[in-house]
């Protein structure tokens, strides 16, 4: 049996990017100065990062049979993720995105199609879920997420969780993540709370190791055993945002596959998602290991 540092069961996407000076009103055309068509989705782009970064890393999902589905497929060959656990869905719509991005600031406004597809709990095998030292999660495919993570509860693996958008099911999936890294707005579904630092707090329940709430370019705040920490995140000149916290929950993946103390694993995470964010496109800017390391040691 093949062995890989991460396992990631969520899903993929296609995203279609364009840079805009300012978004257009209605009824308005506007030019777009940069455009680039890539592979995207939640833990699709958490495992292509593992892989750049020279992690074994292996993406369990569905995609439809179409055009999109096959991109995507290509996409994460590229750097290096197994796929071989992907089904392939005859006759079945795949996921893509229009993205476009404010010029000024790095911001986007994503328009998103929705997927025929869904990953069923009787499509997870086990063997696949205890191939790896780390299992990545999304909330997109809860009952398939739900059983992947009781299997590696049931065998010591570490469970990392990206909380992005609370839907239903969520605050079940959470109770099984070791590692919760939220976004501001997950945390403040999830636990009622404004304020980060008090949702991290709150987060910081039942088998969890570490929670987090990313706050974009102002860092993060995290909670372990040993306190709460905030990382003010690095400074980078941004031309597009989308996709970093895909790009940071990888690399932190790929940190807590290593047995990293959990404030490298933060610095390193907050320093491969800022460096993402110097090129248009979820997965573009992901740097290899060397990069971050000299990015890191220059900016310390």
């Amino acid at each position: 049996m093949k062995r890989f540092d991460v396992v990631g069961v969520g899903y993929s996407t296609i995203d279609y990017l364009g840079i805009v000076p300012r978004y257009p009103g209605l009824d308005e055309k506007m030019m777009i100065s940069e455009f680039i068509k890539q592979g995207g989705g939640v833990t699709a782009t958490a495992m292509a990062t593992v892989g750049r970064l020279g992690g074994r890393a292996s993406y369990i999902g569905k995609v439809g049979d179409d055009a999109f589905g096959m991109f995507a497929l290509d996409e994460l060959r590229k750097d290096g993720v197994d796929v071989e656990r992907v089904i392939v869905q005859p006759g079945a719509r795949s996921q893509f995105s229009f993205i476009a991005i404010d010029e000024a600031t790095g911001k986007r406004t994503i328009f998103w199609t929705p997927s025929d597809v869904t990953l069923n709990r009787d499509e997870i095998r086990r063997e696949d879920i205890l191939s790896g030292s780390v299992l990545h999660i999304d909330n997109h495919f809860p009952e398939a997420s739900l059983f992947a993570a009781e299997i590696a509860n049931d065998s010591g693996i570490p469970v990392l969780m990206d909380g992005g958008t609370f839907y239903e099911g969520s605050a079940e999936l959470a109770e099984r993540a070791d590692v919760l890294i939220a976004s501001a707005l997950f945390s403040r579904q999830y636990t009622g709370e404004d304020d980060p630092e008090i949702a991290a707090r709150k987060m910081f329940i039942g088998r969890r190791r570490l929670s987090a709430v990313t706050l974009g370019e102002n860092g993060c705040v995290y909670v372990t055993a040993d306190g709460v920490f905030h990382h003010p995140g690095f400074r980078v000149e941004a031309v597009d945002t989308t996709g970093a916290g895909d790009v940071f929950h990888g690399a932190f993946s790929y940190g807590l596959a290593g047995g990293w103390e959990y404030s490298r694993i933060v610095e390193f995470a907050s320093a491969v998602a800022a460096m993402k964010c110097t090129k248009l496109g979820g997965r573009a800017g992901i740097p290899t290991l060397a990069e971050v390391l000299e990015f890191i040691r220059i900016g310390s």
